[in-house]
Order: C-alpha cells, then structure tokens, then sequence
C-alpha cells in the first residue's frame, strides 16, 4: 500500500470519528467503562492465580513423629521419607525447634509456652514437600502408614476450599470480561454503521468509479481501532494510579500469609499493554462485523 493511500486512510478514519459526534463519545464511553470493568477483573483474576501458585508452591506436610521413637527409629523413617518418588525435600524439626516456632508465632502469648522448656511436650516432626503440590494428599497418605508416625497435617480442607475459590473466581471473571467485550464491540459496531449508511451515497460514487472494497473498507477499520485505543486511555490510567496506590498503602496493612500481590512493574506495565490491545482488538473486531453485515458495495 503507497504511502499516499495509507494517509489518506488515515485521515478518513480520523474525520469519521468527528462526524459521527455524540455516537462516538458514546461508544468510546462504552469502550472506557468496559475496559475498565475487564481491567478490574483481569487484576483480580491474575492476583488470585498468583496466591493459588503461592499457596500451592507453599503447601508442605508436617509429619510428626512418635514421641516414643528413638534416635535410630526417626532416622529412619527420615530415610524412608527421602526416598519417596514424590518427595522433594525433607527437614527434620527437632521439639526444640518445634517449641522455638511456637513461641515466635504466638507473639505475646508464646511467652508461657517457654514454661515448657524443661519439660517439652510437642513431637519432633520432618516438614516434607512433594514435588507436585498436587501429589501432596498421595504422599501424606503414604506416610501416615509407616512407623513411627504420629500424625501427619497439611491444611487439607483449607487448601481445598481456597483452590475451589480461585477456580470458580476465575470461571465467573471469564465469563464477565467476555459479555463486557461482546457489548463494546456491540456498541462501535452500530458507530460505523451509522457512517456507513450516512455515507452510502459517497461510498456509491467511488465504486462506480473503480474504487475496491479493500480501499472503502480501511477508513472504518481505522475509526474503529482509533474507537478502541480513545476508549482505552482511560482505563490504563485508573489502573496505573490504582494499582500504585493499592501496592504502596493497602498491602501494608493486610497480614494474611497467602496475601500477595504482583509487584507493580511489571505487572501494571504488561496488564496496560493487554488493555490497549483489547481496546484495539474491540475496536477493529467491531468494524470488520459491521462493514460484513452493512457495506453493501
């Protein structure tokens, strides 16, 4: 395509725009509060698959151990472990340790627990990962059945209700950013028609004239990803200053363990790259389905 062509289809696509006047502000009001009801969610979604990974990486077995079992017997058994297929590592925790963890986890209270020092009633125990979070229920079945094992833990239920959570989270986020999509290009779809039809006569003249499809069709190509682009600013920049400002001040004051955000770069830069080209993908999607359906030339 010559560079001539290609201005003068640029400069087509941009005088659309302002021709169609309240339309188009009414679909690039559209498209913004689309895009910001997809970057919302996309946010959330891909936050909530980051604490899934988190917690799933995170999840280990605490097998505790007998409190008859002697020295030789929890060595072991610490072998045994090792040599599971599934395993990954195994860290022997001795009771001392175990007490220490307790107190420094308590905070205040854990203090009373060093009453216990010289009478320690907590069992040793080996903390055990599997090497897929998902064999983790498998290998802690089959360490329940060695000997001396006491009681092997690992949040079963807690990792399944937060893992039932995040799927049906991200199912019902899907479906959302995809009707919120399908009514954008619903909405520039109907902008280019009107030009379409506004300019029928126009566009009747320059067939008869020898002018292609391909040569009509690029002005509302071009009206439509500009519609997509305008309608995306927006949203790009609620998000960048929200996203900031989440990072910088609300993620302080949240102590849940699993609680962890994307780190802002480069999280905010890439999921901004993904609404302008949502904005744009909208914007052409909206004019390829009206010029099929209404330029009839």
């Amino acid at each position: 395509m010559k560079a001539r062509t290609v201005k003068r289809h640029l400069r087509e696509g941009i005088k659309n725009i302002f021709r169609n006047g309240w339309m188009t502000i009414a679909s690039v009001g559209a498209v913004t509060v689309t895009l910001l009801l997809v970057a919302a969610f996309l946010a959330v979604i891909l936050n909530l698959s980051h604490m899934a990974d988190k917690v799933e990486n995170d999840v280990e077995l605490k097998v505790l151990i007998d409190l008859t079992a002697d020295a030789n017997q929890i060595q072991e058994l610490g072998q045994k472990i090792e040599k599971m297929d599934k395993v990954d590592t195994v860290v022997f925790s001795s009771k001392e340790d175990e007490l220490e963890n307790l107190i420094k986890s308590m905070g205040e209270e854990g203090k009373s627990w060093k009453l216990f020092k010289q009478d320690n009633p907590l069992n040793p125990a080996y903390k055990v990962k599997a090497k897929n979070p998902q064999d983790t229920a498998a290998v802690a079945n089959e360490i329940k059945a060695m000997p001396g094992v006491h009681q092997v833990n690992y949040g079963k239920e807690v990792v399944k209700r937060l893992f039932g959570f995040i799927k049906y989270a991200r199912i019902v986020g899907i479906v959302l950013i995809a009707g919120l999509v399908f009514t954008a290009i619903f909405l520039i779809s109907n902008t280019i028609k009107l030009t379409i039809m506004a300019r029928s006569r126009e566009i009747g003249i320059m067939k008869l004239v020898g002018a292609t499809n391909g040569f009509i069709r690029w002005p509302f190509f071009i009206e439509g990803l500009l519609l997509g682009v305008l309608g995306s600013i927006v949203p790009i920049a609620v998000l960048m200053t929200g996203y900031h400002y989440l990072i910088r001040y609300v993620i302080q004051k949240v102590t849940l363990p699993f609680f962890e955000l994307l780190p802002f770069n480069p999280f905010a830069w890439q999921l901004s790259l993904l609404v302008l080209a949502i904005g744009a993908i909208i914007g052409i999607w909206g004019s390829v389905m009206s010029v099929r359906k209404f330029l009839k030339v």
